[in-house]
C-alpha cells in the first residue's frame, strides 16, 4: 500500500510539470487564425517581397511565418508586420487587395502592412472586430475609398497611420472615439471637408498629420485643448481663415505646419508662448501684416519659413539678438523692401538662407560664417557683383541658386566649392566659355546645372566619365559647335537643354545611351541631318522639341516620338512620318506600325 501511494505521488508530481513544462512552451497557432492569414494571402496575386512564401504549413506561430508572432501564453496571432525595407524600391511590392479575414485575428495588438504600393481596395469593415488593435498602420499603400466609420470601435488603439494611399471622403468625426490614441497620420491621400469636431476628444494626442489632402474650411479653435500635442502638419490642404491664437496654448508643441493652404490675416503675437517650438512653416498662404517681435524669444526654434505670403516691412529688431537655435530661415517671395542681407543673417552659423524676391541690390553679401551654409537661395533680387568668389569658401554648400539676378562675370571664374549638387545661376549677365565649369575637374557630387539664359558662348566641351550630372540646362545663350559624341558619359542625365543657341552639326547617335532622360529640348538651333533611331532607346523620355532646326528625313517611328505633338519638329528642313505627314516615297502600311 505504501508503495502504491509513492507510485501516485511520483505520477502526480510527473505529470504536473508535464503540464508546467507544456505551458510553458510555444503553442501552434489557432486554426481560425492560420485560415485567416491565409485568407489575407490569397487575396494577394503578387508578391514580389517573398514575404509570404513563408506562409506554409500548419504552425504560424513557430514555424518562420514571416512578419507573424504569436502571445506565448495563447498561442494566438498578436502581431502581423509586413513592411518593405525601402518604399523607393519600386520593385518590390505586393499586389491585391486586403482580405476581410483579418478581422478574424481578434487577439491582435499590433497589424502593420506598410510600403507595398499595390495593395488597392477598402479598408475591410471587418477590421472593427479587432478590439485589443494598439497600431493600425497602412501607409504606402494603394488603399481606396472611405476611411471605415467601424473603426471607432477600436477603442485600445493608440497609432492609426492610413498616409500614401488613395483614401477618399470626409474624416468620419467618430475618429474622436480613440481616447487612447498618440499618433494620427491620413497624410498623403485625397480627403476632404472639415478637420471634424470629433477630434476634440483626442485628448491624449502627440501628432496630428494631416498634409497633403484636400481639407477645407478653418483650422479648428478645438486644436488648442489638445495640450499633448507636439506635432501638427496641416500643410497642403485648401485651409482658410486665420491662425487660431489657441495653437499659442500648445506649450508641448515642437513643429507646427500649415504650409500651403489659403490663411489669411496676421500671425499670432501670442505664438511667442510656444517655447518648445523647433519648427514654424507658414509658407504659400496670404498673412498680412508684419512678423511678431514675440518670435525672436522661440529658445528653440531652428526652422522658421514663411515665404510666399503678404508679409510687410520692417523685420524685427529683435531677431537681432533672439532666435538662439535658429539654422534655417527662409523669408522669400513677400513683400520685403530689405535692400542688404540684414546683418543678423550675415553673422549667424546657418544652414539654409532662403531671400528670393526680397528687393536685394548691390553686390552678394559677405557671410562671417560661409562654412556652415548648406543651402542658399537669393535669385529674383537685383544683385550686379561679387559672384566670381561667393561660393568659394562655402565648403559644405550642396545647393546655389541667384537665378535672375544682374549679376556679371566670365563664368569661367566662378569657384564652386567641391561638394556642391547644385547651381542654378540662369537668367543672369553671365558670359565666356563652359570650358572651366564643365571639365575633368567637375565635382563628381555635382548634379544638377542651369545657366540658362545668359550670355555664354563657345561650344559645349566634351565630357568626361564618372560625371553624375541629371541636369544640364545651357538653353538661350550663344554657344555654337556641335554636341559631342561624348555626351553619352552623361548617363545619369535625365534632362538636356539646349535650345535657343547656335549649335551646328548633327545629333549624334550616342544621344540614345542616355536611358535615363526624361527630358530633351534641342530646338532653335541649326542642327541638320536626321533624328537618329537611336533615340529609340530611350523609354523614359516624357518631353522632347527639335523645332526649328535644319533637321531632315523620317521621325523615329516608334513611341515616344511618333505621339508627340506636331509642333515638337516644325520648322525644320523636311522632316516626315508621324506624327507629321508620310515621307514620299514611304509605303502607308509601314508609318501605320
Amino acid at each position: 500500500m505504501h508503495f502504491l501511494m509513492l507510485v501516485f505521488k511520483i505520477l502526480f508530481i510527473s505529470s504536473f510539470f508535464h503540464l508546467f513544462s507544456l505551458a510553458q512552451q510555444p503553442q501552434i497557432c489557432v486554426e481560425t487564425d492560420r485560415l485567416a492569414l491565409l485568407g489575407f494571402k490569397d487575396k494577394i496575386s503578387k508578391d514580389t517581397t517573398d514575404f509570404l512564401s513563408s506562409w506554409t504549413g500548419k504552425d504560424c506561430c513557430g514555424g518562420g511565418w514571416e512578419g507573424v508572432e504569436c502571445d506565448v501564453s495563447t498561442g494566438r496571432v498578436n502581431r502581423l508586420v509586413l513592411q518593405t525595407p525601402s518604399e523607393r524600391d519600386i520593385s518590390v511590392y505586393m499586389k491585391g487587395t486586403l482580405s476581410s479575414s483579418l478581422g478574424d485575428l481578434v487577439f491582435l495588438e499590433t497589424l502593420i502592412i506598410s510600403g507595398m504600393k499595390h495593395i488597392a481596395g477598402a479598408i475591410p469593415e471587418s477590421f472593427s472586430k479587432l478590439s485589443r488593435l494598439k497600431q493600425l498602420i497602412l501607409d504606402g499603400n494603394s488603399l481606396q475609398g472611405d476611411i471605415p466609420s467601424g473603426l471607432s470601435h477600436l477603442e485600445s488603439l493608440q497609432t492609426l497611420s492610413l498616409s500614401g494611399n488613395h483614401l477618399t471622403g470626409h474624416v468620419p468625426s467618430v475618429l474622436g472615439n480613440f481616447k487612447n490614441l498618440q499618433q494620427l497620420s491620413l497624410t498623403d491621400n485625397m480627403l476632404s471637408g472639415v478637420i471634424p469636431i470629433g477630434f476634440k476628444n483626442l485628448v491624449n494626442l502627440q501628432s496630428l498629420d494631416l498634409s497633403h489632402n484636400l481639407l477645407s474650411g478653418v483650422v479648428p479653435n478645438f486644436l488648442g485643448q489638445l495640450q499633448n500635442l507636439t506635432y501638427i502638419d496641416l500643410s497642403s490642404n485648401e485651409l482658410s481663415g486665420e491662425v487660431p491664437v489657441s495653437l499659442c496654448s500648445l506649450l508641448k508643441l515642437s513643429f507646427l505646419s500649415m504650409d500651403h493652404n489659403r490663411i489669411t490675416g496676421r500671425i499670432p503675437t501670442q505664438i511667442g508662448k510656444m517655447k518648445a517650438l523647433t519648427s514654424l512653416s507658414l509658407s504659400s498662404n496670404k498673412l498680412t501684416g508684419q512678423i511678431p517681435e514675440s518670435i525672436a524669444g522661440l529658445p528653440n526654434l531652428w526652422n522658421l519659413s514663411l515665404s510666399r505670403n503678404e508679409l510687410l516691412d520692417p523685420l524685427p529688431i529683435a531677431f537681432s539678438k533672439g532666435l538662439p537655435s535658429l539654422l534655417s530661415i527662409d523669408l522669400s517671395y513677400n513683400k520685403f523692401n530689405l535692400g542688404i542681407v540684414p546683418e543678423w543673417i550675415r553673422t549667424r552659423e546657418l544652414s539654409d538662407v532662403n531671400l528670393a524676391g526680397c528687393k536685394l541690390r548691390g553686390t552678394l553679401p559677405n557671410f562671417t560664417r560661409p562654412d556652415s551654409l548648406n543651402s542658399i537661395d537669393l535669385s529674383d533680387n537685383a544683385f550686379t557683383g561679387g559672384i566670381s568668389s561667393f561660393f568659394a569658401r562655402m565648403s559644405s554648400l550642396q545647393k546655389g541658386k541667384i537665378s535672375n539676378n544682374q549679376l556679371k562675370s566670365d563664368v569661367a571664374v566662378i569657384k564652386l566649392p567641391d561638394g556642391i549638387s547644385s547651381i542654378d545661376l540662369h537668367s543672369n549677365q553671365l558670359f565666356g566659355s563652359l570650358s572651366r565649369m564643365l571639365s575633368n575637374k567637375t565635382s563628381k557630387f555635382l548634379e544638377a546645372i542651369d545657366v540658362s539664359n545668359n550670355q555664354l558662348s563657345g561650344s559645349i566641351p566634351e565630357f568626361v566619365s564618372g560625371l553624375n550630372l541629371k541636369v544640364l540646362n545651357i538653353g538661350n545663350n550663344k554657344i555654337a559647335g556641335q554636341i559631342p559624341t561624348s555626351i553619352s558619359n552623361l548617363d545619369k542625365l535625365e534632362r538636356f537643354d539646349i535650345s535657343r543657341n547656335q549649335i551646328t552639326g548633327t545629333i549624334p547617335v550616342s544621344l540614345g545611351s542616355l536611358v535615363k532622360l526624361q527630358w530633351l529640348d534641342l530646338s532653335i538651333n541649326r542642327l541638320s541631318g536626321k533624328i537618329p533611331d537611336s533615340l529609340l532607346g530611350i523609354e523614359a523620355l516624357k518631353h522632347a522639341n527639335f523645332r526649328a532646326n535644319r533637321l531632315c528625313g523620317e521621325i523615329p517611328q516608334g513611341r515616344p516620338f511618333n505621339i508627340f505633338p506636331g509642333a515638337a519638329y516644325a520648322h525644320n528642313l523636311c522632316l516626315c512620318g508621324k506624327p507629321l505627314p508620310p515621307c514620299k516615297g514611304m509605303k502607308q502600311d509601314k508609318l501605320g506600325q
